[in-house]
Parts: C-alpha cells; sequence; structure tokens
C-alpha cells in the first residue's frame, strides 16, 4: 500500500501513458494560439504524438501561442478530485517559482480543501525547474512512493535534489524569447541572422540564466558535452531526457551523441505547449541529474 500519491500539473511534460503507467495525478493548463485576430483555445493535454507535431506545425506556420498559468479555481478542482477520491498525503508539482507564482496558488487552494477534507495534505514541491526537469522530479518522486517512503520523507529528498538537476535549453530561434522578453529585438534579429543559439539553464533559485551564445546548433551540443563533463549524471539514478519542440533530428543526434560520451541512453521527449510556446518550435534540450548542484556548476571554470 502507498503511503502517498505523486502529482503535477502539465508544465512537467509527462506523457498521458507514462502518467498511467506510474499513477501520476495530472492537472492540464490551457493555451490560446492567434493568427490573423482569430483565437483557438486548447488545453495542454494531447493524447498523441501527432497532437504535438500538429502544434508546432501550427506555430511554424504562423499562429502565436501564449500561455495562462493555473488559477486557483483549477487547483480548488483538482485537489477537491484527490481528496473525494480517499487521497490523504500528496506530493505535487508546478512550475519554477522563478517564472511563475503557482506555487503560491497551490498552497492557497490545497489549504482550502483542507478545511473540507482535514486529512488531506499537499506537500507542494517548487522544482525550480520546468518541462523534463519537473518530470524528472515527478518520476522519482513516483519511485520513492514505490519503495515505501512517505510523503515528508520525499519531499525532504527531493528538496535536495532538485538543485542536481541541469539543463542545457537550445532554442533555435531566439524570436520566441524576443516575444517572452527574454532577449531584446535587436539581438534577436542579429542572433537569428548570424544562427546564434543560446544556451539557457536554471539558475540555483529556478530562474532562466544565459549561459553562453553558440554559432550553430552543432557547437551548442559540444557544449552540452562539456557542460555534462563538468557536472556528471549521477550514477545511483543515470537519468537524462532530450526534449525538442518538433526536430527529432536533432534529439536523436544529441541523445547519441550523450550516450556515446556517459554510456547512458537518453529518453527522448517532445515539449508540450505551454512550455513550448515560450521555446518555440525546431529546439532540442536536455536535462539530467548529476552529482554536483547548479551552484557548483555555476562556480565552476564553467
Amino acid at each position: 500500500m502507498h503511503l502517498f500519491d505523486v502529482s503535477t500539473d502539465s508544465t512537467g511534460d509527462l506523457k498521458k501513458a507514462y502518467r498511467e503507467e506510474r499513477n501520476i495525478w495530472f492537472v492540464p493548463l490551457t493555451f490560446t494560439m492567434e493568427k490573423n485576430g482569430e483565437i483557438e483555445e486548447g488545453l495542454d493535454n494531447f493524447q498523441t504524438e501527432e497532437e504535438y507535431f500538429q502544434f508546432y506545425e501550427k506555430v511554424s506556420d504562423g499562429y502565436f501561442p501564449r500561455t495562462a498559468k493555473l488559477n486557483y479555481e483549477a487547483h480548488m478542482a483538482h485537489f477537491t478530485k484527490m481528496a473525494e477520491a480517499g487521497v490523504k498525503d500528496v506530493v505535487h508539482f508546478m512550475i519554477s517559482s522563478g517564472l511563475a507564482d503557482t506555487i503560491n496558488i497551490t498552497r492557497q487552494a490545497a489549504a482550502d480543501v483542507k478545511k473540507q477534507y482535514p486529512d488531506f495534505n499537499v506537500y507542494a514541491l517548487d522544482p525550480l525547474t520546468a518541462t523534463v526537469g519537473q518530470g524528472m522530479l515527478a518520476s522519482v518522486a513516483a519511485d520513492c512512493r514505490d519503495k515505501g517512503m512517505t510523503a515528508k520523507e520525499t519531499f525532504e529528498y527531493l528538496t535536495e535534489l532538485r538543485q542536481r538537476i541541469q539543463h542545457c535549453i537550445i532554442p533555435n530561434d531566439l524570436f520566441y524569447l524576443k516575444k517572452g522578453g527574454r532577449v531584446s529585438g535587436a539581438s534577436a534579429a542579429i542572433g537569428t541572422m548570424l544562427n546564434i543559439k543560446p544556451m539557457l539553464a536554471f539558475d540555483p533559485e529556478g530562474k532562466l540564466k544565459t549561459l553562453e551564445k553558440c554559432k550553430g546548433m552543432k557547437k551548442a551540443f559540444a557544449r552540452v558535452l562539456d557542460t555534462m563533463e563538468k557536472a556528471p549524471l549521477d550514477p545511483a539514478l543515470n537519468l537524462a531526457v532530450v526534449v525538442h519542440t518538433n526536430n527529432e533530428k536533432g534529439a536523436n543526434e544529441l541523445a547519441a551523441l550523450i550516450e556515446a560520451k556517459t554510456g547512458v541512453k537518453p529518453l527522448i521527449t517532445i515539449m508540450g505547449p505551454v512550455i513550448g510556446s515560450h521555446v518555440g518550435p525546431g529546439s532540442v534540450s536536455c536535462g539530467w541529474i548529476s552529482t554536483i548542484t547548479r551552484e557548483e556548476l555555476l562556480n565552476s571554470d564553467y
């Protein structure tokens, strides 16, 4: 018998089949697509791989995606459903507090549900990451649950582990970062013209930090391997994930390079529409659990 349940919102980019296999509760965010003044609404709850590809094809065709944070009412409905199902303790994950204030909404909704269901306890864990980094934490939480650990023990373990989740995020185009206010219009125009690929990562506070600007994807991939050498995979977990936004060729190439260097074959997956809206199509990124913290990596000669 499990001592707690695991829950995540859709910014963790865990696919439907995997969530069902691991018994992970799920709540989706919403997004919109706009083109020529017409707006389409969508739910970050795709059922098939084809839906992900269609989303990025529409973005490439001129549709501009926008996202909205998961609101209080959605959290209330999600936690109430869990409480009504008899869940007592839950470890829940949401997008990094360095990107949005979703954790505060989560805590308020959890506290309000607890008023009606006093035995319901939510351990809201700020992952200080998003997409596959958040998904990796939810996966490890499911491992802890299956081993018989308590929610409190898992929460404390993952609070330490989250600082050892490293990232190399490589957008293909600076346009979407410009729209999100991450780079200036001039930098985006020059960078696109020169085929500049910015290398982004989450810092210790869960905020996105530009590490380097690489000329071309191959140089960016080489930088990923250099980073993984400085922050080696934790051999106790051997967990690495390559995620792309409709760039399977690039994802396969990076995964093969990582496997050749580390002996570990990364999982390859596609990014969902909420986080993908901010990265744009054609990107390839990597997340892994390392033996050192982000602070130690940033303070090295990196």
